[in-house]
């Protein structure tokens, strides 16, 4: 069964950091493209990092809501993304989902079911 698991996530202060963790069974992680998102509950998915493969090593890309503060990388060792969140601010509260794409919106993409982060003092 091809699955993702995502983790890490929690209840935080303005500030502070938070590293989400990303775990996939049944296929080869490094093999795709993996995406961070998250969702506020009523709106759509916001793409926050990318992590693709290519010939010469991994490419990042980040949304402009992330860039420099937010830290994607893989450890294909253990079939594992993270993301690592600094400098965490009120409005970044939300369910964060990991996913086998850069952009949402296929349905042949695999998808984790969430993590809670709360910002929050």
């Amino acid at each position: 069964q091809l699955q993702i698991v995502e983790s890490g996530g929690d209840l935080v202060q303005p500030g502070g950091s938070l590293r989400l963790s990303c775990a996939a069974s049944g296929f080869k992680l490094s093999t795709y493209s993996t995406g961070w998102f998250r969702q506020v509950s009523g709106k759509e998915y916001e793409a926050l990092a990318c992590i693709t493969p290519t010939p010469s090593g991994d490419r990042s890309d980040y949304a402009d809501s992330a860039k420099g503060r937010f830290t994607i990388s893989r450890d294909s060792a253990h079939n594992m993304v993270y993301l690592q969140m600094n400098h965490l601010r009120p409005e970044d509260s939300a369910v964060y989902y990991c996913a086998t794409t850069c952009v949402a919106g296929s349905p042949n993409d695999i998808w984790g079911q969430g993590t809670l982060v709360t910002v929050s003092s």
